[in-house]
């Protein structure tokens, strides 16, 4: 593979973590040790920190699936901007809402630097306002009596 062929694979195997179930056996292949989140939204900045994010994620919204929209590579730099969309029904409660029971669209844009393979820094930042708009749903969306 070239530089850029493997940078690619890095990139959309990464964005393909973000999906039930969570293949944590790739997440530890994919990530360095001493991972950076530079955009941890509270979270510890390390690779056990986005872990936890990302099981919360999931979890909120159990049927999540994922998709790279655009990609941008720097091979120069061993780095690449992804611009990703998901779609999941939220569940649980999640960013302080919901849970709402409804088909929710995230999306976000990520850049990641790679090194020996690995992921070793990321900055990201996510669209979540259709989740935090959303009421939640009545006990008949719910599943409950109607």
């Amino acid at each position: 593979m070239t530089i850029r062929a493997d940078l690619d694979h890095i990139a959309r195997q990464w964005i393909s973590l973000w999906c039930a179930p969570i293949d944590w056996a790739l997440f530890d292949r994919l990530h360095a040790p001493h991972f950076e989140d530079c955009a941890s939204a509270g979270r510890p900045a390390d690779k056990a920190g986005f872990a936890s994010g990302l099981r919360k994620m999931v979890q909120a919204f159990p049927d999540l699936r994922t998709q790279v929209d655009d990609l941008v590579i720097d091979e120069s730099r061993c780095a690449v901007a992804v611009r990703w969309s998901a779609v999941g029904t939220n569940r649980t409660r999640y960013l302080g809402a919901g849970p709402t029971h409804r088909s929710t669209r995230i999306t976000g844009i990520e850049i990641i630097e790679i090194a020996e393979g690995r992921i070793v820094r990321r900055w990201g930042e996510w669209d979540v306002t259709a989740h935090l708009a959303a009421p939640a749903a009545p006990a008949s969306e719910a599943g409950g009596p109607k």
